[in-house]
């Protein structure tokens, strides 16, 4: 059957949720399917710490879960944070099962997430930021790791387009998780603005950083922030660019 918006959904309609009792067995739901529908799920924060996640809320940051559930399976989730002291958004993952994609799941859990950022922030909140893998710089085994799972990093981007995330024009680094404990280099940083727009200040950007490395990475938060904020060479505001590397012909 479809629901009222059009989605293919069988048995029940799609209902999109916010988690916030830790004892949720949706928490245990949302890590089956980030498992299955990420091509490293060891790169993601596993289901059985989210529970201390949702409890561990200060007045400077808020971590929510909202899934999307059919017959209460859940099919989709986001885990994001209201980073108060930067006064924006930050996702850490958002994801639909495979076989349930291309319905608008997404859009309805991007949607209900501005209003629940919204509603941490007590206004309007600017927009929501993602870190997301370039294709063109992963190597061949890594695609090949994607194609195993059916999971495609250029649909990937296309999706986040979709949904009106825009690449911030700066080269970024997750400082630590790479080769040798290094930083990550494969990934872009991408930003849905609440309204449409074409530049991001760039003091948002590096507040935003700072406030989301600064739980696990401590004082060196500053010091990665600063290196961010002298890639931007003392622009003031950072362009908006398209979030979809070419594809390799052939």
């Amino acid at each position: 059957m479809r629901d009222s918006r059009g989605l293919r959904v069988t048995g029940a309609a799609l209902a999109v949720r916010e988690v916030t009792d830790p004892r949720d067995p949706a928490i245990a739901g949302f890590g089956r399917m980030q498992v299955a529908a990420y091509f490293a799920p060891e790169t993601l924060i596993p289901a059985d710490y989210i529970p201390r996640m949702l409890q561990a809320e200060t007045g400077s940051r808020r971590n929510f879960l909202l899934v999307a559930e059919v017959d209460h399976r859940v099919i989709g989730g986001t885990l994001f944070h209201w980073l108060a002291d930067a006064g924006s958004g930050f996702s850490s993952f958002m994801g639909v099962e495979r076989e349930m994609r291309g319905q608008g799941i997404a859009r309805r859990m991007h949607e209900e997430r501005f209003r629940t950022l919204d509603r941490a922030a007590g206004g309007h909140v600017p927009g929501v930021f993602i870190d997301v893998v370039n294709p063109s710089r992963l190597s061949s085994a890594q695609v090949e790791r994607e194609r195993r799972v059916g999971s495609d990093p250029w649909g990937r981007r296309h999706a986040l387009g979709h949904l009106g995330f825009r690449q911030v024009d700066i080269r970024y680094e997750q400082p630590v998780g790479g080769p040798n404990g290094g930083p990550v280099t494969i990934l872009d940083l991408l930003y849905s603005p609440h309204e449409p727009a074409d530049f991001v200040p760039t003091a948002l950007v590096v507040a935003t950083m700072r406030a989301y490395w600064s739980p696990w990475l401590g004082q060196a938060a500053e010091k990665h922030a600063r290196e961010l904020q002298a890639r931007a060479k003392g622009a003031e505001h950072l362009a908006l660019i398209s979030p979809e590397p070419p594809r390799p012909s052939g």
